[in-house]
């Protein structure tokens, strides 16, 4: 079980720092190279909190997105979510700590110690589910421009950028190492168990 939950613990803290850099890169999407004739040396990429263009000399110049109100709603609803998947991670984190049967904190009593190891666990999932629900709906925005009919060329386009890959990537990190910790939560038989120890020492103090 020790083993388990650490194994758990360390996959979805990675998924979460790898959430971390997938929200913070300017990689969402970047300029498409299909088609044949190249129009432009300048490549672009575009985050959620910046814009960014590589020029072929090697420079490149960023720009945050200033405004709030002029980004389109699945820019914000994204970047809504991958707040809201950054601070359940980060709850999963703190919680996790306290439930882990590595750790010293609250090891007298291992029944509400699993419990907590499982509320983490829990945080990791939705975590992650925000993370997916975050990346898919871009990913989906994006292939939605690159195939619509408008009057740009293909390769004055965008298509799926890095940040994408590393936020799928956190997202089965974060699900897969908060379903291990949520595997923690104590059988009836070691209840039991904790609770015949613990009432004669109970009932030796009344004594």
């Amino acid at each position: 079980g020790t083993a388990r939950e650490l194994a758990g613990y360390l996959a979805a803290l990675a998924g979460w720092v790898a959430a971390l850099a997938a929200a913070v890169l300017p990689h969402w999407r970047q300029s498409s190279y299909a088609g044949d004739a190249i129009i432009t040396a300048v490549g672009l990429h575009q985050g959620l909190w910046m814009s960014c263009a590589a020029q072929s000399t090697g420079q490149v110049q960023c720009r945050l997105h200033e405004s709030l109100l002029s980004l389109d709603v699945p820019m914000q609803t994204t970047r809504a979510l991958m707040v809201i998947s950054l601070l359940l991670g980060f709850f999963g984190v703190v919680v996790s700590v306290v439930g882990m049967k590595c750790t010293k904190v609250g090891e007298d009593d291992p029944v509400t110690k699993g419990r907590i190891a499982v509320a983490g666990g829990i945080f990791f999932i939705l975590s992650g589910l925000c993370t997916l629900t975050a990346v898919s709906m871009y990913a989906a925005q994006v292939t939605h421009d690159f195939f619509s009919d408008n009057a740009l060329p293909k390769n004055a386009r965008f298509e799926f950028g890095s940040a994408l890959f590393v936020g799928w990537g956190a997202a089965s990190l974060s699900v897969l190492g908060g379903t291990l910790l949520s595997c923690s939560w104590p059988t009836k038989q070691r209840q039991a168990q904790y609770y015949r120890q613990a009432q004669p020492s109970t009932a030796r103090e009344y004594v």
